[in-house]
């Protein structure tokens, strides 16, 4: 998206909080007698769980561990055609995939072996359900891994579906740090054979803090060289297409992940309509349609059945549309579905006829559950809005006229160990309490100039999105979305959809609400990387007390103590931190 300085002027939104006293306990399914997960039962898993099983309240004991060691470091590879150095873990792009099932422990040794640079690794959705200081986000949960030093990252998957991890760290996760993370459980239809995860970005052949320095200019963000299907395309200078295989008269599972820094995504397969039956990490009644959108951290899980004729067919990936993304150079991505049997030649399908716009799709949750009604303030109390460019500063997003900066040397976790409530400013900080419910309010000034939309993520908590329905799970609701004014008349409080990322429309509004369950540290922040580095971001400390009388800080010290040794206690005024 090009942003000219007097359109970063004018753009304002607004947030707004406000608190409900704890409601009754929300009423949930009754669980169905235990069954064994397999191609004709994927509605069970093990040992009495099942889709029924709310993972707010309930899921399997014990499981496996499952570990992990991620080397953060740089490698010169070819992508799209173009070699050039970039940021990896493991030397490979996408980073490697975290497979586990659903209760199993995940434990990550993530190791910096870079010279120049400090890194971390959060884990996008996780809830971290008390486990704030493994949720991977500098100046909010911990300090930097400075170079050499090494970490673990220790929680439970209590939920299950696709999601991904990627670097916190600046401009890190556009130049590689990145990879899928596939946590095996129910689903709501029946399929044969999991393909796994296909993360979609843009791409840009130089380097991400050249493209970052930028996009914070009049000028605004440059164009992206590609768009990468599974790490692939096939570009003026070579590359290669992803390539699946699909087994004749067999239902085949794909997530598909939008990992990129600035589009929103529309994603179809040739001649197979997809079977939705996921977002993010929640189950859903499922639906049929032949084009996906994704904002920037959402994924879908969908069923393709492979009854077509034995051939090659095209899966297509193509940006959002005008006023919704950053410049691209390519109209299209495309990777390859091939038949069993079928010659190893490219597709001659013919493409869907595929909508443009970036509007969160609308669906309707597996397990249906209301939340109180809450009387939310019609004048919010927080701004966010733009300041910049000027002749000596860049563009920065800020709440309250600030843009979020953090402070990598004392992150708010060391803040909380020790009970200092002495915040700067700068650090955005909002206190939630043992309220019961907190409901925010995040609406666009519609009354000036152009307006993009705002893929927004919460951390800690999963939120979700539709135009009018309120959305519960693991904590987190999204009560009314859409364009225009924010009206209480659009909101309602039944069976809401559930999602851990909610586009704040063009010109309009989005509303979240979430329970006060999960102590600690959290971020708020769009997730448009270049939005998200510009200071697009609100800090929040939920019952912070308590946190504090519970956790286990061991690891924090020695991270932050290398981190001060390396940096020197120096650190750029202007950092985000996301």
């Amino acid at each position: 998206m090009m942003l000219g300085s007097s359109f970063l002027r004018a753009f304002s939104t607004a947030l707004a909080f406000c608190s409900l006293a704890d409601a009754a306990a929300l009423g949930l399914l009754t669980s169905r007698q235990a069954c064994t997960n397999g191609p004709t039962t994927r509605d069970c898993w093990s040992a009495g769980y099942n889709i029924n099983n709310d993972p707010d309240t309930s899921f399997p004991p014990g499981g496996q561990i499952r570990s992990y060691v991620f080397n953060v470091g740089r490698t010169t590879l070819n992508i799209a055609g173009v070699s050039r150095s970039m940021l990896t873990i493991n030397g490979q792009y996408p980073g490697p995939t975290i497979n586990a099932n659903w209760g199993d422990t995940i434990r990550v040794t993530v190791k910096n072996t870079l010279t120049d640079n400090g890194t971390d690794i959060h884990w996008h959705g996780i809830r971290q359900l008390n486990t704030a200081i493994f949720d991977g986000t500098p100046g909010t949960t911990e300090c930097p891994l400075a170079p050499g030093q090494q970490r673990d990252y220790i929680f439970r998957a209590t939920q299950y579906g696709t999601s991904w991890y990627h670097s916190h760290f600046p401009a890190q996760y556009s130049d590689g740090v990145v990879g899928p993370i596939v946590i095996a459980g129910p689903a709501s239809a029946n399929y044969d054979i999991d393909l796994g995860a296909i993360p979609l970005t843009d791409w840009y052949h130089r380097s991400f803090f050249q493209v970052a320095a930028a996009a914070k200019t009049a000028s605004g963000p440059p164009t992206a060289d590609t768009i990468l299907i599974n790490g692939k395309n096939v570009g003026s200078s070579g590359g290669s297409y992803d390539l699946k295989t699909l087994t004749p008269g067999k239902k085949h599972l794909v997530r598909f992940i939008n990992t990129g820094t600035n589009n929103y995504f529309h994603v179809s397969l040739d001649g197979h309509p997809f079977q939705v039956v996921a977002a993010d990490f929640n189950p859903i009644v499922p639906y049929t349609t032949t084009d996906l959108t994704l904002a920037i951290g959402q994924r879908f899980d969908v069923i393709i059945n492979a009854n077509q004729a034995t051939s090659n067919y095209w899966l297509r990936v193509r940006p959002g549309g005008a006023g919704c993304d950053g410049p691209v150079a390519v109209t299209e991505a495309k990777s390859i579905f091939r038949y069993t049997g079928a010659p190893a030649n490219n597709p001659t399908s013919t493409a869907y006829t595929i909508s443009t716009g970036c509007t969160d799709a609308s669906f309707t949750m597996y397990r249906a559950q209301t939340v109180p009604n809450g009387n939310l303030a019609l004048n919010p109390v927080q701004s966010i809005g733009f300041q910049g460019p000027t002749a000596t500063t860049p563009i920065f997003w800020t709440v309250n006229s600030s843009p979020l900066r953090v402070d990598w040397i004392d992150p708010l976790l060391a803040k909380v160990r020790d009970g200092d409530t002495n915040y700067d400013p700068r650090e955005n900080v909002r206190i939630v309490g043992n309220t019961g419910w907190t409901y925010w309010v995040v609406q666009q000034d519609i009354t000036a100039g152009p307006r993009l939309p705002h893929p927004i993520h919460l951390h800690g908590h999963e939120y979700v999105t539709n135009l009018t329905q309120l959305i519960r799970r693991l904590g987190f609701y999204v009560i009314g979305q859409g364009t225009g004014s924010y009206s209480t008349a659009t909101l309602t409080y039944t069976n809401p959809i559930r999602r851990d990322t909610a586009t704040l429309p063009a010109n309009g509004y989005l509303i979240v609400a979430f329970k006060t369950d999960n102590p600690g540290a959290w971020l708020m922040h769009c997730h448009v990387a270049f939005h998200a580095e510009g200071g697009f971001g609100q800090s929040f400390l939920e019952r912070a007390a308590d946190y504090a009388a519970s956790a286990d800080f061991s690891q924090l010290a020695p991270v932050c103590n290398a981190w001060q040794t390396y940096s020197g206690g120096n650190q750029d005024p202007n950092e985000a931190g996301i």
